[in-house]
């Protein structure tokens, strides 16, 4: 099958009266496939019916699912998938995984998530990130950097500082200047 633009460069080479063989040459088509695109021309695609209750491995199998995700709705899509097979079930895991999704009831509303909130001079969160940089000084030349933060779980105060390591020393030089900030 071939798509409608390199149709119409068959069909414009052809009627410029180059040769089927060099038009094949040309395309990489074979002599026999330009011809035939060449006497069919252009043409509106046809398009048939479309199958409708196309057959399905799973259809069989869909009242026990109901009934099982009924009395057991925790019961998962693996647990589910080898209980069928064992009846006979022949297809794949993921249709019966997209059916359970489809019928599986709702819990209601699904739950918010509780900021976690610390007292005063509780917690503090440290991480650091990492960022491919390059420098004025050096162009062309690509380097790490690290971002060490330090957040208070209370306040949400935030102190960072750009490192060019990530290991023990750097860590202890930035908590000590994170603390020397936060007094």
């Amino acid at each position: 099958m071939i798509r409608l633009g390199e149709l119409m460069m068959i069909l414009e080479l052809h009627r410029q009266g180059v040769s089927i063989s060099a038009i094949a040459r040309r395309t990489g088509r074979d002599p026999k496939t330009i011809r035939k695109y060449i006497e069919r021309g252009i043409e509106a695609p046809v398009y048939g019916p479309r199958m409708l209750g196309r057959p399905n491995k799973l259809a069989p199998y869909l009242e026990f699912l109901r009934e099982r995700v009924a009395a057991f709705p925790d019961l998962t899509a693996a647990r589910l998938t080898r209980e069928i097979r064992e009846l006979g079930y022949m297809g794949a895991y993921t249709a019966v995984k997209r059916f359970l999704a489809a019928i599986r009831p709702e819990n209601g509303p699904k739950p918010f998530e509780v900021r976690f909130e610390t007292p005063p001079g509780v917690q503090a969160q440290v991480d650091f990130a990492r960022f491919v940089v390059e420098f004025t000084d050096e162009p062309g030349v690509s380097r790490i950097v690290w971002l060490f933060s330090l957040v208070l779980g209370h306040s949400r105060f935030l102190f960072a500082r750009y490192v060019m390591h990530q290991d023990l020393q750097t860590l202890l030089r930035c908590h000590m200047q994170a603390f020397e900030a936060l007094g």
